[in-house]
């Protein structure tokens, strides 16, 4: 049996922890700025029709009364380890897929736990009692119904479903829930005649293959109960990015240079926290009409170093020929390897050598953030002697 446990409204949920004058009130994470997206929204604000990935202007819009608030990722990532330090304490096989949901395996625990029931019950009890928050838990014994059915009685909710009761479950099961199939795949299959998932296992494999590719075959063993995909307790990361919608369009070179050393830096932090080398930087831009441009190439050495990192991806912007105002920026590494993986030496030994002087500084500065703050230490470019009155004074 596996178990899929998904927090309630995650962001919104913890904002309204702690602060408890917004309990009850429409809470929308995404900023206070027209040009953002909603990260997150309140179960108050849900009902006046605010999702994820909802332009802010809009939330605004169905939901003039909200509370639109900053991310405040830091502080979610501290309540998201807290929420995985209790799952621990419920199988040695915890499998976390986002910041605010996670997989277990249950194999063995009911000797400690009692029934599946009373285990997805006192997980949900432990997190509310430790961590302050509500969740939502579903177990099956195949990992996609785990998931599914940790959706089915949100929020708060908890839905068991138990060997005997796959089939039934199956076939009562609307086809669009099924992850994977989205609006382009559903009315190929309304077409079919497949609106739920037990009526694709009335179709051949091939034939379902025929009409939509690889995920036929997916779905067909879907629909007869099959899922061999296990929960896997470490998840190598692929990939670290960070990214961020600009106040006004833009083709200043230097503004997105700018942009670009801040993510680096964030990213940097990122790697060196993961104990990660990265060998290849991307950057991502999007323009005023949403068109989006990647570029990336391969790191002449692999690095955590911000610095190494910002001026690859400095590169990769100078020979971008822009032609319209840019309203988002990203940079990010990928081909990531463990720290301690050996790595070929540097071809020039003074781009390994700088690169060496750049980790030092790095670890410095991140030792300083960490005892004092982000913000205690930051590099010139990224002051703001409007923001901060000291800091032309200190640059004098």
């Amino acid at each position: 049996m596996i178990c899929h446990m998904d927090m309630d409204a995650f962001f919104a949920s913890v904002e309204q922890m702690d602060d408890p004058a917004l309990v009850g009130k429409c809470v929308i994470i995404g900023g206070i700025s027209d040009r953002g997206v909603v990260a997150a929204a309140s179960y108050e604000a849900r009902q006046y029709g605010v999702r994820s990935a909802m332009p802010v202007y809009l939330a605004k819009k169905q939901c003039p009364g909200g509370v639109f608030l900053v991310p405040r990722r830091q502080r979610y990532k501290q309540i998201s380890e807290m929420v995985m330090d209790v799952l621990d304490t419920f199988s040695p096989v915890v499998e976390q897929v986002s910041i605010d949901e996670a997989y277990l395996d249950l194999s063995g625990c009911e000797g400690l736990f009692g029934s599946h029931g009373r285990i997805g019950a006192e997980i949900k009890q432990k997190i509310l009692r430790e961590v302050g928050l509500n969740s939502s838990v579903g177990i099956a014994p195949l990992k996609f119904l785990a998931k599914i059915a940790s959706d089915m009685d949100k929020p708060d909710g908890l839905r068991v479903v138990l060997p005997e009761e796959v089939p039934d479950f199956i076939n009562a099961l609307p086809v669009s829930k099924v992850p994977g199939v989205g609006p382009v795949t559903g009315k190929t299959l309304e077409k079919m005649g497949i609106r739920f998932l037990g009526d694709a296992g009335k179709y051949r494999a091939k034939d379902l293959a025929a009409r939509l590719g690889r995920f036929g075959y997916r779905l067909h063993e879907l629909s007869v109960g099959i899922d061999h995909s296990p929960v896997v307790p470490v998840r190598p990361v692929k990939s670290i990015s960070s990214e961020e919608t600009l106040a006004s369009d833009t083709m200043d070179m230097a503004v997105l240079e700018g942009l670009l050393l801040k993510h680096a830096e964030d990213v940097g932090r990122q790697a060196r926290k993961k104990e990660v080398l990265a060998k290849t930087v991307f950057i991502k831009l999007k323009d005023r009409d949403f068109q989006q441009i990647t570029r990336q190439a391969p790191l002449p050495e692999p690095t955590q170093s911000t610095e190494m990192i910002y001026r690859a991806g400095q590169e990769l912007l100078a020979a971008c020929r822009l032609q319209k105002p840019v309203r988002l920026a990203g940079l990010g590494v990928s081909d990531l390897l463990m720290r301690q993986t050996p790595v070929q030496a540097a071809l020039f030994e003074e781009t390994g050598t700088a690169m060496k002087k750049w980790e030092k500084v790095d670890n410095a500065v991140d030792a300083i953030a960490d005892r004092f703050g982000p913000d205690a230490v930051r590099k010139a470019r990224l002051c703001d002697p409007r923001k901060d009155p000291g800091t032309k004074k200190n640059l004098q």
